[in-house]
């Protein structure tokens, strides 16, 4: 199975968008670009929504058969290892495996020393890159400290779902995006060597970048920075993976890339500059659209949203505890429910929606609703019924921020 140059992670965590999610994906296509869908959720999604794997599986296949699309889509199970891995077997044909945790576990002395046999040497001075790759003893040691574990652990996980989905019917991403620190190019090199070595043939890498990639928000960070970290990373991608000997077509993967508006004209441009391709996951950007579309519905839809939202701000530690690492609200400066609930439909949705231009835009109250869903799936029915009887004006909500906002800035 191979990955296609372009593909869009998609979340829906409660399973109405899929066919909204793949308009978006056909506009693409009309405009002469082909974006591949990959419906993802992850372990902890699907147990505090309380839903299973196959629910994801049916939902994407049943978006196809109702569009009628014929080009490749992918079912991701997304930040597994091999506690959590099992449930998604069946219904998954790409997995994410996370080895975050295992980052700077103390490796093997000599699986170490064999690392550094086969992969010390002169620095390599890829075309564009802007300082050489160092990989003396030192440099690959200081790197398996830090890696060599939790790549192992990768390949762990792998031949674990190996051994139990046919021969080339899966694809490999490796995550470690929530890492403590960003990956140098040089240990980007060096990750590969390690997965190469171990036989895993991945296919997307997930590094941290430099900068904050919060959640539903825009970047925070020195754009500058980032754009000579993409570019090197690409750069190493496009030489080592080929002398790696990982599956062509090797590419970047960006986690948690939805709403990361500012730096969308740099991944569109260095992505066409080298001819790469890119993996783009979006992070909640499709429940955000729903709650800000059920708002605006009626009366019924604002006091929901609002009460999702008064409920959020009292269970505040609870709901963004998951979260902590890729948040960032000012909880000072987040209004109380009290004043919430007295802003009319259309008042809560623009404070909800990403749009920067607009004055009554909260990337606090974004950020809190965004982990609030939680609290949308506690609703039930009360929920869920407002999402059936507003299918219309929610799934143009949702077609409209992933192809307007995302994959024209993105892919065109």
């Amino acid at each position: 199975m191979k990955l296609p140059r372009f593909t869009f992670g998609v979340g829906d965590r409660f399973g109405h968008q899929g066919k909204a999610q793949l308009l978006a994906m056909r506009r693409a296509h009309e405009h002469g670009v082909m974006v591949s869908p990959v419906w993802n959720k992850s372990n902890r999604e699907h147990t505090l929504v309380g839903t299973e794997p196959g629910s994801l599986r049916a939902e994407a296949d049943q978006a196809v058969a109702a569009l009628g699309w014929k080009d490749p889509y992918f079912v991701d199970a997304d930040h597994i290892n091999l506690k959590t891995v099992d449930r998604f077997l069946e219904a998954s044909d790409f997995f994410t495996i996370d080895v975050a945790d295992s980052i700077g576990k103390t490796p093997d002395p000599d699986a170490v020393e064999k690392l550094v046999s086969a992969h010390a040497g002169e620095p390599l001075d890829y075309p564009g890159l802007s300082e050489p790759i160092l990989r003396g003893p030192g440099e690959v040691k200081e790197a398996a400290a830090k890696f060599l574990a939790a790549m192992q652990e990768a390949a762990d996980v792998y031949r674990h779902i190996e051994a139990r989905k046919p021969e080339g019917s899966f694809i490999v991403e490796v995550s470690t995006d929530e890492a403590s620190t960003p990956q140098t190019p040089a240990e980007l090199y060096l990750i590969l060597a390690m997965l190469a070595d171990e036989g895993v043939p991945v296919a997307t890498i997930a590094p941290k970048f430099t900068g904050q990639f919060n959640k539903g928000v825009d970047y925070e960070g020195i754009i500058a920075d980032f754009t000579r970290e993409f570019e090197d990373d690409l750069i190493v991608l496009k030489h080592a993976g080929k002398a790696l000997g990982l599956p062509e077509g090797l590419k970047l993967s960006v986690h948690s890339g939805s709403d990361k508006f500012s730096i969308y004209p740099v991944i569109n441009r260095l992505v066409k500059k080298h001819g790469a391709g890119l993996h783009l996951k979006t992070a909640g950007t499709t429940w955000l659209e729903e709650i800000a579309a059920i708002a605006r519905s009626g009366e019924e839809g604002r006091l929901l949203a609002a009460g999702i939202y008064a409920g959020a701000l009292t269970r505040y530690d609870e709901v963004t505890a998951p979260y902590a690492t890729v948040l960032h609200i000012e909880r000072s400066r987040l209004p109380p429910s009290g004043e919430v609930a007295s802003w009319d439909g259309a008042r809560l949705a623009r404070a909800i929606v990403h749009d920067q231009s607009c004055p009554d835009f909260d990337p606090n109250v974004r950020q809190l609703f965004h982990v609030a869903f939680k609290l949308a799936a506690e609703a039930g029915p009360g929920f869920t019924d407002l999402l059936g009887r507003h299918a219309g004006a929610v799934g143009d909500a949702v077609t409209e921020n992933l192809w307007e906002r995302h994959i024209r800035p993105l892919f065109l």
